[in-house]
């Protein structure tokens, strides 16, 4: 079992930056791709962005790449989004997640999820 705890969202104004942040417990973190997912009112999940199990590699969705940088530390058992240059259309609660398998993970059906984060972007 993995527990999934997101943290860093907020209010803040369109140009603006948060960094959200996902602390991992019960399992060893570098075992499990990593990734972010989205969703606004009345819209359906959104993928935002993943990060492999080593941290070498990341993917973005086109509608945050160049304003969305995810990181992870195996040692602290975290990732992190750091999140730039904010848009009214980036206001969703936002969910952190974990797999084994990226693929599975890629695909939107992750083992493990967080309880998400509100994240408002204000015009």
């Amino acid at each position: 079992q993995v527990q999934l705890v997101e943290s860093g969202g907020g209010l803040v104004q369109a140009g603006g930056s948060l960094r959200l942040t996902c602390a991992a417990s019960g399992r060893t973190l570098s075992n499990y791709a990593m990734g972010w997912f989205r969703q606004a009112p009345g819209k359906e999940r959104e993928f935002v962005g993943a990060i492999t199990m080593s941290g070498s590699t990341t993917y973005y969705a086109d509608s945050v790449k160049g304003r969305f940088t995810i990181t992870r530390d195996n040692n602290k058992n975290t990732m992190s989004l750091q999140m730039n240059s904010l848009q009214p259309e980036d206001t969703a609660v936002y969910r952190c997640a974990a797999d084994t398998s990226f693929p599975v993970l890629w695909r939107g059906s992750p083992g493990y999820w967080g309880q998400g984060t509100q994240v408002i972007v204000s015009s």
